[in-house]
């Protein structure tokens, strides 16, 4: 073979390994924080917001989770997880508020809070799903403080970056959904049902271990396949050797 090919042949070894690398340490980026994943985003729609769930304490595991709800929602429908108990906290406002159909009210829902039944080991993580009525405000950012409560410590989630600030810069940043522009009339196909949702959140845990396992089965065979390459090329030379006395 020649030594072109030869290079080619470690260079796309090299970058393909490379590139497993950096996906394993996107993964492991993307679980650092706890973040509102919706399923929608158009005004005036409902969504679900899947809350990712990861170590929070260190090595103690997470007891409580409190969602603070903002001001713009007036009420959230949580998911049952058969991990936590759930409960919302309502709040009486400062003066009655006009919904848009007409009805009028005096409180909302100003938190959900998931109790563990067991602690959250630090190693897992988990998803807890609201479902809420996004309002009519198209561009608009709307901000989820979370309190992550442990064994031992715990970690608010609330920055909110300032005008012009990158949140990537954070260190406990809010979960946040921005609002797009509400969809057209009979335009569905952003939508997803609940029970597709639903499991793509219950089994994230699943999910990510395999993604990892993938990674490393993929690493280990681009190691394997250059070792046989080598040893196939050794073992070529030395046929040619012979031949050629």
């Amino acid at each position: 073979m020649k030594k072109s090919t030869l290079r080619r042949t470690l260079f796309a070894t090299a970058a393909a390994s490379g590139t497993a690398v950096l996906m394993m340490a996107g993964l492991a980026g993307a679980s650092a924080h706890v973040s509102a994943d919706p399923n929608k985003t158009a005004a005036n729609s409902y969504a679900l917001l899947t809350f990712g769930i990861p170590h929070g304490c260190d090595t103690f595991g997470t007891t409580k989770v409190a969602i603070s709800l903002p001001e713009e929602l007036t009420d959230a429908q949580p998911t049952v997880n058969p991990n936590w108990t759930v409960e919302k906290v309502t709040e009486t406002l400062a003066e009655p508020k006009k919904l848009d159909d007409g009805t009028t009210i005096t409180k909302r829902t100003s938190q959900i809070v998931y109790t563990a039944k067991a602690p959250l080991d630090p190693h897992l993580r988990d998803a807890l799903v609201l479902s809420v009525k996004l309002p009519d405000a198209a561009g608009k950012t709307l901000y989820f403080p979370t309190l992550q409560t442990c064994e031992q410590g715990q970690t608010d989630w609330s920055e909110i970056p300032k005008e012009g600030q990158d949140a990537h810069e954070l260190k406990a940043p809010a979960p946040s959904v921005t609002i797009t522009p509400a969809e057209a009339p009979g335009d569905h196909h952003a939508a997803s049902t609940v029970s597709t949702e639903q499991a793509s959140a219950v089994t994230d845990d699943g999910s990510q271990a395999r993604s990892w396992a993938g990674l490393i089965a993929g690493i280990a065979g681009l190691v394997l396949g250059g070792a046989a390459f080598f040893r196939s090329r050794s073992a070529k030379t030395a046929v040619a050797k012979v031949d050629a006395k």
